[in-house]
């Protein structure tokens, strides 16, 4: 297990940006794979973002490609989802993970540790 613990969710216009953060504690954060989902009211969770261990490959969701950034800070054992133009849409419940290994995935399944979330709500 790696804790995790997201930050930076809140209450923002449409077209408006924002940055999330999530750090991990207790392991060795430069060796493992990190991504990013959001889970909306009554929807399952929706893979948006991935990064392997050393920050060189990502790979976006085609709903979110174009608009939101994924980063990592490996010092920092920190990685980042920088969201931009946001909409309405948007609007969910954003979850920071953690895979045991560096190889990407999109596979919620494969992702063995999960934060607590931290929420982003849209308003037009």
């Amino acid at each position: 297990q790696v804790p995790l613990a997201e930050s930076g969710g809140g209450l923002v216009q449409a077209g408006a940006s924002l940055r999330l953060s999530c750090v991990a504690h207790g392991r060795t954060f430069s060796s493992i794979a990190m991504g990013w989902f959001r889970q909306a009211p009554g929807k399952e969770r929706e893979f948006l973002a991935a990064i392997d261990r050393s920050g060189g490959s990502t790979y976006y969701a085609d709903s979110v490609k174009g608009r939101f950034t994924i980063s990592r800070d490996n010092p920092k054992n920190t990685v980042y989802l920088q969201m931009n133009n946001l909409k309405v849409e948007d609007t969910a419940k954003y979850y920071c993970a953690a895979r045991s290994v560096g190889v990407m995935s999109t596979d919620r399944r494969d992702f063995g540790s999960w934060g607590q979330g931290t929420q982003v709500t849209v308003s037009t």
